[in-house]
This record gives structure tokens, sequence and C-alpha cells, in this order.
């Protein structure tokens, strides 16, 4: 009954955010009378919907929830009250509710009601429905991926800088699926540049089977890290729906007003030591806005330096079935290793073929 909450929480992939997503199954004498995900923020929780789909037939059922119900009014009241109210005899949870304010006060809440809690059932897959929000809620940063597409031999673009196409259309469509999850994707100044790069989600709706037929994935947050404001004005991202966040160092009241004038919202970040913008700082900063995933799409310059800056959650590597050759341009700049034993480590978490291609998810393996 977990796994099928599971399932349904997973419908709110693309629309939930900076809500979790959730989902519940409300069951009596093993069979299922009533069933709920969470649609949208503001929208009513899981617990809600599920209550509503069963009726009367919540007296004495069991609730199974991947996350631990609310005991607090926000943009919706407590679903602990709802539960109650409902005369719910048994709560299952997957996982307890990762903000520290809140962790425990749900099932407390319950337990001190009268209802029997169970905790923890299915843990590892309630967590892997909301790695963003679980690390803003306990680290104050969100989850960050960086995807990037190469040949076998490790090339991005060719010397010139010519990078279209390098992997096939089913390997775009699905670095898509990435962006329309992701609550903002970050970019570099060079690949505005260069390519003048939508970073937007172009999926026609049957792409999300998932998602009710009225509704579109919203537009991720899109930002560009621009250290010295040099952000064209006709940049085609600033044209699209969705709003554009230039990260910058440049204090110019003159350029800020330019680029504020043709929509574009403009932060200054003190610079790091080489005078970039301080990318844990950009995300402390996105954090406190709510965003829960972050998509890094960028050239090797800025790849290299989120990488060698730690602040990578999940590599997402497509891999293209040709060669670019010695001249082309790499994945990552790293100038700062050159022994074998300042390799970054890696892991390997998953690895299949979409497409005529092969895509591989990677995370950082831990040291000391």
């Amino acid at each position: 009954m977990m796994a099928r909450a599971v399932v349904l929480a997973r419908r709110g992939l693309y629309t939930t955010d900076p809500n979790p997503r959730v989902g519940c199954v409300l069951v009596q004498a093993g069979q299922i009378v009533g069933e709920g995900y969470h649609r949208r923020a503001g929208e009513p929780h899981a617990e809600r919907n599920a209550i509503d789909a069963a009726g009367e037939r919540t007296r004495g059922a069991t609730a199974y929830v991947t996350l631990e119900p609310c005991c607090h009014h926000g943009r919706t009241p407590p679903c602990t009250d709802a539960l109650l109210q409902a005369g719910v005899a048994r709560v299952v949870v997957g996982m307890e509710d990762p903000n520290p304010m809140m962790r425990g006060k749900g099932l407390a809440r319950l337990r001190a009601a009268g209802v029997e809690v169970c905790a923890g059932v299915l843990e590892g897959e309630a967590r892997g429905l909301n790695p963003g929000f679980e690390q803003r809620m306990r680290g104050g940063l969100p989850y960050v991926r960086c995807k990037l597409a190469a040949s076998l031999d490790g090339r991005t673009a060719m010397a010139s800088g010519e990078s279209q196409w390098i992997t096939s259309g089913d390997a775009r469509r699905d670095v898509h699926r990435l962006r329309a999850r992701s609550s903002a994707i970050i970019t570099g100044i060079g690949t505005v540049l260069a390519d003048d790069p939508s970073m937007n989600v172009r999926l026609a709706q049957d792409a999300f089977p998932a998602l009710w037929p009225d509704e579109l994935p919203r537009q991720p947050l899109r930002v560009v890290v621009d250290s010295a404001l040099r952000m064209p004005l006709q940049a085609r991202m600033l044209s699209l729906p969705g709003a554009t966040l230039i990260a910058t160092c440049e204090e110019s009241p003159r350029a800020i007003a330019r680029a504020n004038a043709v929509g574009a919202e403009v932060r200054v970040f003190p610079p790091d030591p080489q005078g970039r913008v301080d990318l844990h700082l950009l995300l402390c900063y996105l954090a406190e806005r709510e965003i829960n995933e972050v998509l890094i799409e960028a050239g090797p310059t800025l790849a290299g330096a989120a990488m060698d800056l730690a602040v990578v959650d999940e590599l997402v590597l497509y891999l293209a079935p040709h060669l670019m050759g010695d001249a082309a341009r790499g994945l990552f700049h790293l100038p700062g290793i050159t022994r074998m034993e300042q390799r970054l480590g890696l892991v390997i978490d998953d690895v299949r073929r979409v497409g005529a291609d092969l895509r591989l998810r990677l995370r950082r393996r831990a040291t000391g």
C-alpha cells in the first residue's frame, strides 16, 4: 500500500513545487477505499484528497502516507486534523517531516489522539520523491544536478564551439523532463553568448502522462551566472514565458536598470576569490526562494567550478556513440587537478539506454 502511495506521489513530480510530492492511500479491511496525491501548492494535500475520495469509509481505516502529515496551518489546514476528523484509526508513514521545526510533531499529535502510528515504511523510496525539499529543509541548500552531453571520448563541443546536436532527440526529450521537475536551471554567460539558449521546457502535454489534460509543467526559474553583467538585452530567454534571474558581481545601476527594463531580475552577489559569482551564496539564496531542485546546464568552466566546490549532488551524463577528436572541448575545466591522487571520485548509481545514447547518473564518492 505504501508502494502505491509512492506511485501516486510521483504524479506531482512536475507540479507541486515548492511543496513536496506526497501520496496517500486509505485502506479498510484490506481494500483501498480512497487515494490521492498533492497536485499543486495551495491546493488540498494528499490526505485530504484521499479522504474526499473515501467519504464515510474512512472510519477505522488505515492511512498510508509517504510524508508525515502536517500539523500546522499553511496555505491549507493541518492534515492531522483532517485524519482525526475522518476517524482514521492507524497511520503508516514513509518518512518524517525533514523540517527540523516540524519533524515528529504531526506523528505526536496523532498518537496523543489515540491513533496508532508506524513510521519508516519504504523510507528510501519516500525520501527519493523529494531530494530537494529534504535537502533545503535539513541543510538550507537545494539539490543540485549537473547535466552534460558528450561524445564517447568526453567532448561537449567542437573547437569552434559547434555543439548541435551531440545526442539524439530521445536524449534531448529526456533532458526536458529533467528541466520540468527542476525549480531552477542555471547556466553561464558563456553559454548564453555562444548559443543564445531558451533554457525552458519545450515538450507537449502528452510527454507528461501523469499530468491532468488541462495543464503543463511550470517553467523553472532561469538563472544566468554573469559576473560582469554582459547579458545581451536581446537574449532569447528574456522574451519567453517565465522568469530570468541574472546573478552578478557588477553593481552598475545603469546596467542593472537596462536588464530590468527587458524583464530580467538582477541580484548582486559578493565575488569569490577568483572574482566570480560565489556559487555557494547563489545556492543559499535560491533555497531562501524555496527552490528545491536545481539543474546546471553549462559549459566546462561553470560545470567545473560547481564540481570543484562540491555543490553538485548528482551528475547526469548523456554519452553519444561517436568520437569528436582531440581538439574538441571537454566536460569540465578543472585546472587544479594535476596528480592521480587529486582525482574527483564518482559512484555510478544508474546506467540506461535513452534512444541511441547512454544516460549515466553519478554522485561524488564520499571522502574522509
